[in-house]
């Protein structure tokens, strides 16, 4: 893992840490072709390449989010899109449990989508 991403997480303080501390072994967990980075400031994870989600907080509740770079493509009612075009984002609480099943299972349905659209040739525009 690259020194400014290490130096992100460490600089985070409690309970925010830990919390981005497990959900980063969370997403990582989930897939072999997924990959972490710091990018934007924050940590980016990408899925063969292609941006997939990233973790950051709402700086005013202090409270971790995930967002999910196609989040358009998923129906969970608890993912926010407010004014997003794409993405969708899924509140957390650092004084809760993190749901790792609703997570497992988002990561999941966003995986299948990568692999079964990432696989599509592109299509020249006319």
């Amino acid at each position: 893992m690259d020194q400014n991403l290490d130096n992100f997480y460490l600089s985070l303080e409690e309970p925010l840490q830990s919390y981005f501390l497990a959900m980063r072994k969370l997403i990582l967990d989930a897939d072999k072709n997924i990959t972490n980075e710091l990018k934007y400031g924050m940590p980016f994870f990408s899925f063969k390449g292609k941006m997939f989600c990233y973790l950051w907080f709402d700086k005013k509740l202090n409270q971790p989010y995930i967002g999910f770079v196609e989040g358009k493509i998923l129906d969970h009612p608890e993912l926010l899109q407010e004014k997003r075009k794409r993405m969708k984002i899924l509140m957390l609480d650092t004084n809760k449990d993190i749901p790792i099943k609703k997570i497992k299972t988002i990561l999941k349905e966003l995986i299948d989508f990568y692999n079964t659209n990432l696989s599509k040739p592109k299509t020249p525009s006319k």
